[in-house]
């Protein structure tokens, strides 16, 4: 069974790179404590964190496709949120997300898929994109939907419910 990391217990001095509002969240990032808000197009989030941020389509505003689940991926996270010029990112996700809300989520999520699925030809053709992997990034963003999220979320169900990891006698929330 996955444990919840708790990430944002771990920011200390790094927590003012965050000021991004849940409002102004972007519809593809994955449940969790991080998110990308209103960010900028400078595309800073790959070259810090590529595992865990990608961009939309059109421009290069960021969201998190992949929550944090080391110390040394919440680093990265925590280097492309100093970089993001206009501190879009937030990491106040676990109080603004809800049970109801990640199960909403959940059962959308072929939206997001399909996303993927039309974006990547477009990424590939785009020099800038396809120089920092955008494309190959989303293709794993869909497997990792197909896949582990799926255990991660519920995972991520339980903290949200019990505001502390499971163990192997709990039972996990279904989606």
């Amino acid at each position: 069974m996955d444990l919840y990391f708790d990430p944002v217990s771990r920011l200390d001095d790094a927590r003012g790179a965050f000021s991004g509002q849940w409002a102004d969240r972007k519809w593809l990032n994955v449940p969790g404590p991080f998110y990308g808000a209103d960010t900028d197009n400078c595309g800073t989030g790959r070259i810090h964190a590529p595992e865990l941020v990608l961009y939309e389509a059109d421009c290069f505003a960021e969201y998190v496709y992949r929550q944090p689940r080391t110390p040394e991926e919440l680093q990265r996270l925590v280097d492309a949120a100093e970089a993001e010029a206009f501190s879009g990112f937030g990491c106040d996700g676990d109080t603004q997300w809800t049970p109801a809300s990640v199960r909403e989520w959940w059962r959308d999520r072929g939206r997001i898929r399909q996303y993927l699925a039309n974006r990547c030809a477009d990424w590939e053709a785009d020099d800038a994109k396809a120089g920092q992997g955008v494309a190959a990034a989303a293709l794993n963003y869909a497997a990792y939907i197909d896949g582990e999220l799926a255990s991660h979320l519920r995972v991520h169900l339980f903290w949200l419910e019990e505001r502390r990891t499971p163990t192997v006698a709990d039972r996990l929330p279904q989606l």
